[in-house]
C-alpha cells in the first residue's frame, strides 16, 4: 500500500516529485515509452467508499487506461478466443502480434514505477533486462520447441529494425520537422554503444568465418559451437561492463532529460499503486506476453504458408515492427521535438540490448537445454547485420544529424527488407 509520505505522483503517465537521485534511473527507454502515456482521469474511481476497491479501480484504470494504446488491447482475449475455439492459425498470429504491442509498452511503464521503490542502481537495471523483455520470451518459447532459425531471424530483425527503422524514421521525421534549426547530438553515449555493436558484429562473424574456412561442415559443426559459447560468455561479459558504466561510473551520458511540459497538473487521483501491486501487476503483463508469444511461436509457419511470405521475412521484419511499436513511436514523437539523444539513447540502446544481451543469453539457455544453438547466422544475415552497423556508425561519427541521413538508413532498411522477401530459406529445427 502506497504511503501518504511517498512523493510519487501519477499524472500523465508520469513519475512526479522525484528527486535528482531517483531521476537518474530514467534513461532513454523510459523517456520514450513516456511519450505514449495518457492522463488517468480518476474523478469516478476516488468517490468508490471502499479504499481497497478504489486502489485496486484506481490501479486498473492507470494500467490499463493509461496508454494511447489501449485500443489494442481488447486482441488479447481475442487471441485467446481464437485459440480455443480453433480459429485459423493465420488469425490467431495477427491478433497474438496486436497484442503484443500495448503489452510491451505496460512493462516498460510499471518497471519504471517498481524503480522508485527500489533506487536508480536497480531500477536501472530492472530497465537493462526488462526492456526487451518480448523479444527474450519469444526466443526463450521458440527454442523450447528447438525453432532455433525462429530465433536467430527474430534477434537479428530487431536490432536490424531499431538501428535502420527507428533510428532512421526519427532522423528523417527529426530533420524535416526541424528544417532551420541544426540538430546536434552527444556523440559520447553513441561511440559507446557502436563499439559494443562492432564486438557483436565480431563475435557473430568468426563462427561464419570459421565454417566458410572448414573442410566440411561435419568437422566445423563442434568447434563453432564452443567458439559461439565461448564468444557468448565474453559478450555476457561485456554486457555487464556495460552496465557498469551506464550506471556507475559515467551514468551522466545516459540520462534523460525530463520534458519542461511534463510538469502540468492533473490526474487528480490519490490512490498510487506501491510496489507489490507494481509487481503484482507486472508480473501478469509478464505472463500475458508470454501466451501470446507462445502463439507466436506456434503459428508463425503457418502465416507464413497462408500468406505465401517466409518465416525469415515474418521474424526479421514483422515481428520487430509490432513488437516494439510503441518504443519505436516514442523515438519518433522525441525527434520531432529535437531531442535526438532520447531517441538515439532508444535505438542505440536497444540494439545494443539485444545484441550483447539477448543474443548470447539465448546461445547460454540453449546450452543449458541441450539444445546446440550458434552464433553462426549465415552470410546473407550475418552481411546484412554488418552493413547496418557500418553505416550507422558512419552516420553518428559528426555529432550532427539532418534528414538525408535518415533516409539513407530508411532506403538501407527497404532493400534488406526487399532481400528477405524474395529469400526462402529452408526451414531447419
Amino acid at each position: 500500500m502506497a504511503s501518504s509520505r511517498e512523493p510519487w505522483l501519477l499524472e500523465n503517465g508520469n513519475l512526479k516529485g522525484l528527486s535528482k537521485e531517483i531521476r537518474h534511473g530514467r534513461t532513454a527507454h523510459n523517456m520514450s515509452s513516456s511519450s505514449l502515456r495518457k492522463k488517468s482521469h480518476l474523478t469516478l474511481v476516488s468517490k468508490v467508499p471502499c479504499r481497497k476497491l478504489r486502489q485496486f479501480l484506481a490501479n486498473l484504470q492507470e494500467v490499463i487506461l493509461g496508454t494511447k494504446l489501449s485500443v489494442l488491447f481488447p486482441a488479447i482475449p481475442l487471441a485467446i478466443v481464437a485459440d480455443c475455439y480453433g480459429f485459423a492459425r493465420p488469425w490467431v498470429f495477427a491478433l497474438s502480434l496486436l497484442g503484443l504491442t500495448p503489452l510491451a509498452e505496460r512493462v516498460s511503464f510499471l518497471t519504471e514505477q517498481i524503480a522508485y521503490y527500489t533506487g536508480p542502481t536497480v531500477g536501472g537495471l530492472l530497465n537493462a533486462t526488462c526492456g526487451n523483455a518480448t523479444e527474450l520470451i519469444i526466443a526463450i518459447l521458440a527454442l523450447s520447441q528447438r525453432k532455433i532459425d525462429v530465433v536467430k531471424y527474430s534477434l537479428l530483425g530487431s536490432v536490424l529494425s531499431n538501428l535502420l527503422l527507428v533510428l532512421g524514421t526519427s532522423l528523417f521525421c527529426g530533420g524535416i520537422a526541424n528544417l532551420r534549426l541544426e540538430q546536434k547530438f552527444d556523440r559520447r553515449q553513441a561511440d559507446v554503444n557502436s563499439l559494443l555493436l562492432l564486438l557483436a558484429l565480431l563475435c557473430h562473424s568468426l563462427p561464419m568465418l570459421f565454417r566458410m574456412s572448414g573442410a566440411s561442415d561435419a568437422v566445423t559443426v563442434d568447434p563453432i559451437l564452443q567458439l559461439s559459447r565461448a564468444s557468448s560468455i565474453v559478450m555476457l561479459i561485456a554486457y555487464l561492463s556495460y552496465l557498469i558504466f551506464q550506471l556507475f561510473t559515467h551514468r551522466q551520458l545516459f540520462e534523460a532529460q525530463e520534458e519542461s511540459d511534463n510538469d502540468e497538473n492533473g490526474g487528480g487521483g490519490e490512490e498510487e499503486p506501491g510496489f507489490w501491486s507494481g509487481f503484482i501487476w507486472l508480473v501478469g503483463m509478464t505472463a500475458a506476453i508470454s501466451l501470446l508469444s507462445e502463439y507466436v511461436v506456434q503459428t508463425i509457419e503457418d502465416a507464413s504458408d497462408s500468406w505465401g511470405i517466409s518465416v525469415s521475412f515474418i521474424s526479421i521484419i514483422l515481428l520487430p515492427i509490432v513488437g516494439n511499436a510503441a518504443e519505436h513511436a516514442g523515438a519518433i514523437i522525441f525527434a520531432f521535438k529535437n531531442k535526438l539523444n532520447i531517441s538515439l539513447g532508444v535505438a542505440l540502446g536497444s540494439a545494443t540490448q539485444i545484441s550483447m544481451f539477448v543474443v548470447p543469453l539465448c546461445v547460454i539457455t540453449a546450452w543449458i537445454m541441450g539444445i546446440k544453438m550458434d552464433l553462426n547466422f549465415n552470410l546473407l544475415e550475418t552481411g546484412s547485420l554488418a552493413l547496418s552497423i557500418i553505416v550507422v556508425a558512419f552516420t553518428l561519427q559528426d555529432g550532427t544529424s539532418h534528414y538525408m541521413k535518415g533516409l539513407v538508413l530508411l532506403l538501407l532498411y527497404i532493400v534488406i527488407g526487399a532481400c528477405f522477401y524474395v529469400s526462402k530459406t529452408p526451414r531447419t529445427n
